[in-house]
């Protein structure tokens, strides 16, 4: 009789302490960053959904992410959204060059301004939020981000958003070379691979960011 095949278990994370959570995401100085929840990238009518990606992470992300932002507003947090807003004018050489050199011409063509690519899906700011447009994956590059946060008195960055693995990843290492404590909402994030999402958390966990869960953030902020 054929032995069963083992299971990969899942692997485990390394979760802060969520009773000391209160005293490092203090509301006033803290920003829960909105990462790329848009059409394109979460949508079924989006780019990627039509072209067959399993979107049910994102979607899990997305609910965890609506309880956050529910909960920062309550709280008297920053809450900040973040997009990829494109136009055939900004699309860099190097992502056009990357694109033909791997295979996917045309693949930089998405979240485009003029077919609601780039428009929020399931989020949306209010008055008082920061809005960030970005043409690539950090969301302080070539943007006023810093400046916004510096100016509220922020020093504490909470992320989610999408995707992990690239702009989740990319913004996350860009605050923390900017002088701001990282903190990754591991269920509140989603990759298109479950390996890249396990991967890259373990990675920014290793480096330069706090993981933590969305229980505990909602917990930390309602004490």
């Amino acid at each position: 009789m054929p032995e069963a095949a083992a299971v990969a278990a899942e692997p485990e994370l390394p979760l802060v302490d969520p009773v000391a959570l209160p005293e490092m995401i203090v509301p006033e100085r803290t920003a829960l960053i909105v990462v790329d929840i848009q059409v394109d990238f979460a949508a079924p009518e989006g780019l990627l959904g039509r072209y067959g990606v399993d979107l049910s992470p994102a979607e899990a992300a997305i609910d965890n992410i609506e309880r956050l932002i529910a909960a920062g507003r309550k709280a008297g947090a920053t809450i900040g959204f973040m997009r990829v807003v494109t136009t055939p004018e900004t699309d860099s050489n190097a992502l056009k060059t990357y694109m033909v050199r791997t295979g996917q011409p045309g693949g930089e063509a998405i979240c485009r301004t003029d077919d609601g690519g780039a428009d929020y899906y399931r989020v949306k700011p209010e008055p008082g939020d920061i809005e960030i447009a970005k043409p690539l994956f950090d969301s302080f590059h070539g943007t006023d981000l810093e400046a916004q946060l510096r100016a509220r008195g922020i020093d504490t960055l909470v992320m989610t958003g999408l995707s992990t693995d690239c702009c989740v990843d990319s913004t996350a290492r860009a605050g923390f070379h900017r002088d701001f404590h990282v903190f990754v909402v591991s269920d509140a994030c989603a990759a298109y691979e479950q390996a890249m999402h396990d991967s890259t958390l373990g990675v920014l966990a290793k480096n330069c960011a706090i993981l933590t869960t969305t229980d505990a953030v909602a917990a930390a902020w309602d004490a």
